[in-house]
């Protein structure tokens, strides 16, 4: 990691007429949301990745409802970080014209972030699996059939072997494409498709993640550090 990171990262902000951030999952653990891919496991010693599926909705939809109504019940008690903030305030100030996440739980939007692309859907809203009714959160979490055709109904979460929302997929891509700096912050760069964006900009890359990940050093400049944190002294160095 460069020694003056602060410094370097302040200065490829302020010459950026582009600025994309990317973020996952280590941009919401300062908040208390659980990591999906931390090593310890944090649902009933169930991986999520076998439960976050289109088997387990159609096959085990008991497991699943239970799963994500105790997702939804958790956040509930869950606020965005002051990573979140800074976030919001940098693309209130032109510094950043988008945001993508493929976290669901709306923080970016709750910290007052207008211009974000959820890649992988949000655990606010919710539909039935069938013919994409809207319900309520209320519905779902009683299991309540779909009033339109008596289907299940699900989180509009992107699910393990679903694709991604296109217009959020194709707006992300464009803004990565023109972009003089992207932003990338607490991913584990293993999620397909996701981790192909970074590669597809001509512009600038700086990588925030508290773990090693295989690839970041691919990234012009690469911090190790807890989001949160690592905004926070970047924010206070740009006031000065």
């Amino acid at each position: 990691m460069n020694v003056n990171w602060e410094t370097e990262f302040v200065k490829l902000l302020k010459g950026s007429s582009h600025t994309v951030i990317l973020t996952g999952a280590g941009m919401s653990t300062e908040s208390g949301v659980p990591d999906f891919r931390s090593k310890a496991g944090w649902w009933k010693n169930i991986d999520p990745l076998t439960v976050a599926t289109v088997e387990a909705l159609e096959d085990n939809y008991e497991l699943f409802h239970e799963f994500y109504s105790t997702r939804i019940s958790g956040l509930s008690q869950l606020k965005p970080n002051k990573g979140h903030f800074i976030i919001a305030d940098w693309q209130k100030e032109g510094l950043v014209q988008l945001v993508a996440t493929q976290n669901v739980d709306n923080f970016h939007q709750t910290a007052g972030a207008e211009h974000v692309q959820t890649l992988h859907g949000s655990i606010k809203s919710y539909r039935c699996n069938d013919c994409r009714a809207e319900v309520s959160e209320t519905a779902f979490l009683k299991k309540v059939p779909c009033p339109t055709c008596g289907g299940r109904t699900r989180p509009n979460v992107v699910l393990f072997g679903e694709m991604l929302p296109q217009e959020s997929w194709q707006t992300t891509l464009a803004n990565i494409e023109i972009a003089d700096l992207v932003i990338v912050i607490g991913t584990s760069l293993e999620v397909y498709p996701v981790n192909q964006l970074p590669a597809m900009t001509n512009g600038k890359t700086v990588f925030i993640n508290l773990d090693e990940v295989r690839g970041a050093n691919a990234f012009d400049l690469t911090i190790k550090g807890k989001a949160g944190e690592v905004l926070e002294r970047v924010d206070e160095l740009l006031r000065k």
